[in-house]
């Protein structure tokens, strides 16, 4: 990674994704998690004021080593033990069935293998454990989605990989037999970004 993804990057992100209304939709998908954690793509951190009072450990993976300044001043400030780890979400070195849950916003976005990241979402879930997600994708709307794809090459380029266009629902459904989502436009956003997948997965 070079200079612009390791040290401009991350403040970008950390203020993108600061605002109230992904805050809330951070807490709705929080609001019961369980167990062993494991959040893939913890970024700056921003999910860790949402977790319920219960949990007191997660696990988490980042790639991004310029993500690790502004996430370990929110992990020094929160009573959760973050065991974090630079690793990237497509090879997992946990051993099958580890966590109870698996957490996951605005991550799959960007990530270059995604199905695999996905596959091995699966693969460290226990049966029965759950994978949380929100994340932003191709909107419904055929006017919405020409943009998405018209803008997806420059937006890989200036948000460090970020796909405008990826097809949350099917990629998850793919590998989970039981899944609920919520689509929906996020409030105050463009539609080509803020076109909003919000589920659960059951392994």
């Amino acid at each position: 990674m070079g200079f612009y993804s390791n040290f401009v990057i991350p403040y970008c992100i950390d203020l993108a994704m600061s605002g109230s209304n992904l805050g809330q939709y951070r807490q709705e998908l929080l609001k019961d998690v369980s167990g062993e954690i494991l959040e893939i793509g913890f970024g700056t951190g921003l999910n860790l004021p949402h977790y319920p009072e219960q949990v007191t450990k997660i696990t988490t993976v980042e790639p991004n080593l310029g993500m690790q300044k502004l996430a370990r001043s929110r992990i020094k400030q929160s009573q959760i033990t973050v065991d974090y780890k630079i690793l990237n979400g497509e090879d997992l070195p946990m051993r099958d069935a580890t966590f109870d849950s698996v957490v996951c916003t605005w991550t799959l976005c960007s990530i270059p293998l995604v199905e695999q990241a996905i596959a091995e979402v699966v693969r460290v879930l226990k049966p029965g454990g759950r994978f949380l997600f929100v994340e932003h994708g191709l909107s419904q709307e055929p006017r919405v989605q020409v943009w998405q794809n018209r803008l997806t090459p420059i937006q890989k380029v200036i948000a460090d990989g970020c796909h405008l266009n990826r097809r949350i629902k099917e990629l998850v459904e793919q590998q989970f037999l039981t899944v609920t989502i919520k689509q929906f436009y996020a409030p105050n956003l463009p539609k080509v970004i803020g076109y909003m997948y919000q589920g659960v997965a059951v392994k």
